[in-house]
């Protein structure tokens, strides 16, 4: 495996056609069925928490954060998170992780929910929500919804929503 040298920048609106790309060829047509993509639907991103990886000049992976509330509590939704096949098992997906992560708590964020695999989240920080804390719109595997708790925020209860007030 070859080392790389990324770039992580804020996404810009230029990037939105090659972020679309990333994502239909990562996670199909079927993608806005899910019950993640259906949360964010008409809810604008955080676009202070959106950021790209380069390789050189190529967008290589981005990773997005949208508001939403956990019963009353502002937290975060995350994803997708989207790496290009050429630069999978890079680090590059791992980095964005990180930097989201960070830039997130800096700016005072609680908690950052996400449906995925725990075994690639959870070195992140990311641990499973206990059955029935936090419930979704929607069908979820309940093993693949996890939290990241921010600046020592407790774990939040209640029903997911897009948006905040």
């Amino acid at each position: 495996m070859k080392p790389e040298n990324w770039f992580v920048r804020l996404e810009e609106a230029a990037d939105a056609e090659q972020i679309e790309a990333l994502q239909a060829e990562a996670f199909g047509p079927g993608r806005y069925a899910r019950t993640a993509f259906k949360i964010r639907e008409g809810v604008p991103q955080a676009d202070s928490l959106c950021f790209v990886g380069l390789s050189g000049a190529e967008l290589a992976g981005s990773v997005r954060l949208t508001p939403i509330r956990i019963g009353s509590t502002p937290a975060m939704l995350l994803g997708p998170l989207t790496v290009a096949p050429v630069y999978k098992n890079r680090g590059l997906g791992k980095l964005l992780l990180r930097t989201v992560l960070d830039v997130a708590a800096v700016q005072g964020e609680t908690a950052v929910l996400l449906v995925g695999d725990a075994p690639y989240y959870g070195p992140s920080g990311f641990g499973k929500v206990p059955f029935g804390k936090i419930t979704l719109p929607g069908p979820v595997d309940p093993d693949r919804l996890l939290i990241a708790l921010l600046n020592g925020a407790e774990m939040p209860s209640g029903m997911v929503r897009g948006g905040r007030p």
